[in-house]
């Protein structure tokens, strides 16, 4: 994936002698990373045992799907460069974009009188940084908190009830 471009305001006025940091750029700081969230793509399958025994349930995904990065507003550079960023801190391997596919199968043993639930998706990490500019005379923007979900790895989230 291109990184996407990035709209530099003008920065404020430099002034003779002012120290020089290079062009204008944005900057993205990682500072956290949260817990896995699921991206279901599809339908929620479920399979009820109503037997007095453990049965075994099999789930097959029914349609195929893509699950992108999730961003808040403020982000001052690609995404390219924040995944760059992520997967530095944090030693993981992140993706712009992830597909799960129609057909992944799973087999699960569902307890007796207990409904077995399955979605297909993809699993995204949560994590937080900063992101700003920092203009050629050394002076930056605003610093906002980014909160991010990035696609980590397709598979099956299931729960029973």
């Amino acid at each position: 994936m291109p990184d996407e471009p990035t709209v530099i305001p003008a920065p404020p006025k430099d002034w003779p002698n002012s120290e020089y940091c290079g062009p204008s750029h944005g900057v993205y700081t990682p500072s956290t990373q949260g817990k896995q969230y699921h991206k279901g793509v599809g339908p929620t399958l479920a399979n009820y045992n109503g037997t007095s025994r453990t049965a075994k349930s099999t789930f097959t995904s029914e349609v195929t799907g893509e699950v992108g990065v999730s961003v808040t507003s403020g982000l001052q550079t690609s995404i390219n460069t924040m995944l760059a960023k992520l997967e530095g801190k944090f030693d993981v391997n992140l993706s712009a974009k992830l597909t799960a596919k129609l057909g992944n199968t799973i087999s699960v043993d569902t307890p007796s009188k207990k409904t077995t639930n399955a979605k297909y998706g993809v699993y995204r990490l949560k994590h937080t940084g900063v992101s700003y500019i920092l203009y050629s005379n050394c002076q930056s923007s605003t610093r906002k908190t980014i909160t991010s979900y990035s696609p980590y790895k397709v598979g099956w989230y299931l729960w029973e009830s």
